[in-house]
């Protein structure tokens, strides 16, 4: 049997319904899908909030009831991007696809002979982490843009109080 394995990198600041969606349909071409938790050590940051662990939660509890395969696995940054592609994949089950709209990553994993497809975008302008996170800070309604189970990860985590707090403004 030939197994058809992807790779799926984003940050997931935090995980919401434009991912699960981009997941869902990846999903219906792959047997099994490796999601990179990108800038892995990063948290307690505007930009970052969550640490990797609490984004491996928000991510296995989203996608209980998807139908593939999957690995949710950080990803530090390196700070030198052309050995990046051989630093994910050491720490990665083998892959043959990478899906991703990243020009950068896009550029890396094909310099290297990668095949990169670019996943078509879900209402980006509404489900983004930094418009999530913007609601967040403002006091505005966010949860209707993650799935439920995030939101109750981040509930638990207590993460919008974080938020605030590193922004100065709680």
């Amino acid at each position: 049997m030939n197994m058809k394995r992807a790779f799926y990198i984003g940050r997931f600041q935090p995980f919401h319904l434009g991912h699960h969606s981009v997941i869902t349909s990846i999903a219906e071409e792959v047997d099994e899908l490796i999601i990179g938790i990108g800038s892995a050590q990063k948290s307690h940051e505007v930009n970052n909030p969550f640490t990797a662990g609490e984004r491996v939660m928000m991510i296995r509890h989203a996608l209980e009831d998807i139908d593939v395969h999957f690995y949710a696995l950080p990803i530090d940054d390196t700070l030198q991007n052309p050995i990046w592609v051989s630093y994910v994949t050491s720490r990665t089950p083998p892959f043959d696809t990478v899906y991703t709209n990243n020009p950068l990553v896009i550029e890396l994993f094909e310099e290297t002979g990668v095949k990169v497809k670019q996943p078509p975008m879900y209402h980006r302008n509404e489900y983004s982490g930094t418009e999530i996170r913007r609601r967040m800070l403002e006091g505005e309604e966010w949860k209707h843009l993650v799935p439920d189970a995030v939101a109750d990860v981040i509930e638990e985590i207590n993460g919008v109080r974080r938020l605030r707090r590193v922004a100065g403004t709680d």
